[in-house]
């Protein structure tokens, strides 16, 4: 184990070598000398193919370096090199993750300052669109009753310009796992990201589980990042897509405690829904990918319903916040334009 500092960035690299070559040392340098001595740097690889590690240990000899033994995907990777790390804070930085000058210390304060939040995240804007938010994060993360998720700044593919409308700090229902801080203490005590999910949804998962256990979650706007998205899958992938659904059935299985079947039975319909639109027009790998997530999770029903037993005893409260109270989807197509998240006239701050 070693010895333990305030905050340890852990960075998970795949394949990466370009990111890191692109970002990493303005991670180093955004952190005055100061403060390095209650930071921490580590480059966990899941097993990269490419040069990665050759490359960094030459490059960045003063990163902590994390070796693993196969490509665990993000939420296992995360698990293995986080129990390998001491600090009382985590943060989960993407390794195609641009940061800003003083991006850390709003974080630390609002963490310090604020005990009962067990994660935040910074504001997330686009790397390659910079004056508009980026769509795994934005202004923080909210869901709908039927397990739909959104975002200050983002709902479904419409993406808002980042200009200053959500810069209070406010409390979310999840935090972008682009670049997650979370209590070391609490993400352990919650069981840590849901390996089964392999990828995507699994810091939703997590932050569902946070505020079971009875704590908060935020988004920190004073904090600013950027984010290149779609650096181990591409958004046009029908495994991400299989992933998105299928994991999404899972956490609201392990995690619903009010009608729990009676809305995903109302969230299978919507797939399918959605899986026919994908069929009409003639993209049967999207089809595939959504009637193969429905059969896994399916086979996973049992294991979700284990998870849930097993978490039961943590729990201390309900889940209010950051749930819009009815259909997104339904929300955004019946206006018949682009809506805002300003304009969904339901208060968040609960």
């Amino acid at each position: 184990m070693n010895v333990k500092t305030k905050t340890a960035i852990v960075i998970l690299n795949w394949n990466g070598r370009h990111f890191l070559e692109k970002f990493l040392g303005k991670v180093f340098d955004s952190i005055p000398a100061a403060d390095m001595q209650n930071t921490k740097i580590v480059v966990a690889d899941n097993a990269s193919a490419d040069d990665s590690v050759a490359w960094l240990s030459v490059a960045y000899p003063r990163a902590e370096l994390i070796l693993l033994d196969k490509n665990y995907g993000f939420a296992d990777g995360y698990n293995k090199s986080l129990r390998q790390t001491d600090a009382e804070y985590y943060i989960l930085l993407n390794s195609d993750i641009e940061v800003t000058e003083g991006w850390l210390s709003p974080l630390i304060k609002y963490m310090d300052s604020n005990p009962d939040t067990a994660a935040c995240a910074p504001k997330l804007r686009s790397f390659n669109n910079p004056k508009f938010f980026e769509y795994a994060g934005a202004g923080g993360g909210f869901i709908d009753r039927y397990g739909y998720i959104f975002c200050r700044g983002r709902i479904l593919d419409s993406i808002e310009k980042d200009e200053g409308q959500y810069d209070s700090a406010m409390d979310v229902f999840w935090a972008t796992g682009a670049a997650l801080m979370v209590r070391a203490e609490l993400f352990h005590r919650a069981g840590g990201l849901d390996g089964e999910f392999f990828a995507h949804m699994e810091e939703i998962d997590l932050c569902w589980r946070l505020q079971l256990m009875g704590y908060r979650i935020s988004n920190v706007p004073e904090s600013l990042v950027y984010h290149v998205g779609g650096g181990a899958l591409p958004n046009n992938s029908p495994w991400k897509l299989y992933l998105n659904y299928r994991n999404n059935l899972m956490m609201m299985a392990k995690n619903l405690y009010e009608n729990r079947w009676l809305i995903i039975s109302i969230r299978l319909l919507m797939d399918g829904a959605s899986a026919l639109v994908y069929l009409a027009s003639g993209k049967f790998q999207y089809f595939n990918a959504v009637i193969k997530a429905h059969w896994a999770f399916f086979r996973k029903i049992s294991r979700c319903n284990k998870k849930r037993k097993k978490f039961k005893r943590l729990i201390v409260k309900k889940v209010n916040t950051g749930i819009y109270d009815g259909s997104i989807v339904y929300k955004y197509f019946r206006s018949g334009k682009k809506i805002t998240f300003s304009q969904l006239n339901q208060n968040f701050q609960d």
